[in-house]
C-alpha cells in the first residue's frame, strides 16, 4: 500500500517510537498511583514526557501540560473549560468539527460566537478576523494548519492584532511536528496537540499546553492519585484535569517522538515541503484536476478530479491500484461550504517525510490511469 493519508493519522512512525512502546506495555505499573517503586518510574517516565512536550512547543510549565487521548479532547477542555455563557469568541471557516462543535454547544448556551471567512486556498484573512474582534472579545480560537488544504496562519500577525487581553486557541493537530511553534514567542495562550500525526506518537496521544492566562476547569471528575479524601477535584494542574488512569504507552510513544523530531525536525520539514511541492506541481500539470491547496509545510494537498465525486475516487485509488487518500470533508464543512465543495467533497493526499518520490509517481500514475478510464 502507498499511504498518503497521514493528515488522518500518521502511518509511519520511528523505529524508537516502536521500540519505546513495547517496552510500555511489556511491564508497566499505573503512574502515580502506588508507591512502589515500578509505579514511581513510570511517574517519572510521564513527567519527562511533560517536560519536553512543554520544552519543545515553548510552553508555559510542566503542571500546565496536560494529556489528553487526542486533539479533539484537548479543544473540548480548552473551550468547554474556559468559555462561559456571556463570552464573545472569534473563530474562522477553516476550523475543524473539533473546534466547531464545541463551539455550537457553547453557542447554544450563552456564548457568541463569529465566524470569519477564508481566502481561496483556505487561508485564514487576519484582518478579517482582528476586525471581528472587540474589546471585550473573551478569545480568538484558529487552526494553524488546515486540514483541508494545509493553509497556515501568520500567528504572531494575528497576536499582534487583537488586543492583548484576548485568549489565543489554537488547533495543532495539522501543524505541530510539522511547523515550529514557541507558543511564549507567539503569545498562544492554549495548544491542542495531537500526537499521532506530525508528533510520531501512537492513536491515543495527545496534549494541552496552556499559560498561567487561563484556568480550564475539568471536563471529567475521578481519581487522580492526589487528595483522595477530598471529594471534589484538586484545584492544582496537571491532576486537576486528568481523573483516571493515564495511558502511559501513548504518552511514552509521545516522549519518543520529541526525541526524534528534536534530531531531525530541519531534515523532516525540508523533505516534506519538497514532497508536496513535487505533489502539487505535479497534479497542477493534469487538465483533469482542480487544485485546492498551495504547496505548504504540513504535507496536505486536496483537489478534485474532473467528472468524478471525492470518495468515488478515494475508493478506486484503494481498490485497484493501493493508494490511500481521503475523500469527503474531512469534518471541516465551513470549508468545504466556502470553496463550493460540500455536495461532493474532495480528495485529500496528506504526506509524510516517509514517503517517497517514488510512492508520488505511483500516485501520478494511478490518477492518470483513472481519470483515461472513467
Amino acid at each position: 500500500m502507498i499511504y498518503l493519508d497521514n493528515a488522518a493519522t500518521g502511518g509511519f512512525k520511528p523505529q524508537s517510537v516502536l521500540s519505546a512502546v513495547t517496552a510500555a506495555l511489556r511491564l508497566c505499573a499505573n503512574p502515580g498511583r502506588s508507591g512502589h517503586r515500578l509505579s514511581v518510574a513510570c511517574s517519572e517516565r510521564v513527567y519527562a514526557c511533560r517536560r519536553a512536550l512543554m520544552e519543545f512547543f515553548g510552553g508555559y510549565s510542566c503542571d500546565r501540560t496536560i494529556f489528553t487521548k487526542n486533539c479533539t479532547e484537548a479543544l473540548n477542555i480548552a473551550l468547554l473549560g474556559i468559555l462561559r455563557p456571556g463570552d464573545k469568541v472569534v473563530a474562522t471557516f477553516a476550523e475543524h468539527n473539533s473546534v466547531l462543535r464545541p463551539l455550537q454547544y457553547l453557542e447554544d448556551r450563552g456564548v457568541e460566537v463569529a465566524l470569519a471567512p477564508v481566502g481561496a486556498f483556505g487561508e485564514v484573512d487576519v484582518a478579517a478576523v482582528a476586525s471581528m474582534v472587540r474589546a471585550d472579545t473573551r478569545a480568538v480560537v484558529v487552526t494553524l494548519a488546515s486540514n483541508v488544504t494545509g493553509a497556515c496562519p501568520d500567528i504572531s500577525r494575528l497576536r499582534s492584532a487583537i488586543p492583548p487581553r484576548t485568549l489565543l486557541i489554537c488547533d495543532g493537530a495539522q501543524a505541530c511536528g510539522h511547523i515550529a511553534i514557541d507558543m511564549k514567542a507567539c503569545g498562544i495562550d492554549a495548544l491542542a496537540v495531537a500526537g499521532h500525526k506530525g508528533m510520531y506518537g501512537i492513536q491515543g496521544s495527545g496534549a494541552l499546553l496552556f499559560s498561567e492566562r487561563v484556568d480550564p476547569a475539568p471536563l471529567l471528575y475521578g481519581g487522580t492519585g492526589s487528595e483522595s479524601f477530598n471529594l471534589k477535584m484538586p484545584q492544582f494542574y496537571p491532576d486537576r484535569l486528568e481523573s483516571g488512569t493515564v495511558n502511559y504507552p501513548a504518552i511514552v510513544s509521545l516522549a519518543e517522538g520529541v526525541l526524534y523530531l528534536k534530531s531531525h525536525f530541519n531534515e523532516e520539514r525540508d523533505k516534506l515541503f519538497h514532497l508536496t511541492s513535487l505533489v502539487h506541481r505535479e497534479l497542477s500539470l493534469m487538465p483533469f484536476v482542480k487544485l485546492y491547496s498551495r504547496p505548504n509545510r504540513v504535507g496536505i494537498v486536496s483537489f478534485e478530479l474532473e467528472g468524478m465525486g471525492s470518495e468515488q475516487a478515494a475508493y478506486r485509488l484503494s481498490e485497484e491500484y493501493s493508494v490511500c487518500v481521503r475523500g469527503g470533508l474531512h469534518c471541516a464543512p465551513l470549508m468545504h461550504e466556502s470553496f463550493g465543495t460540500a455536495e461532493g467533497g474532495l480528495i485529500r493526499a496528506s504526506l509524510s517525510p516517509f514517503n517517497s518520490e517514488r510512492e508520488a509517481e505511483l500516485f501520478f500514475t494511478a490518477l492518470k490511469s483513472i481519470a483515461a478510464g472513467r
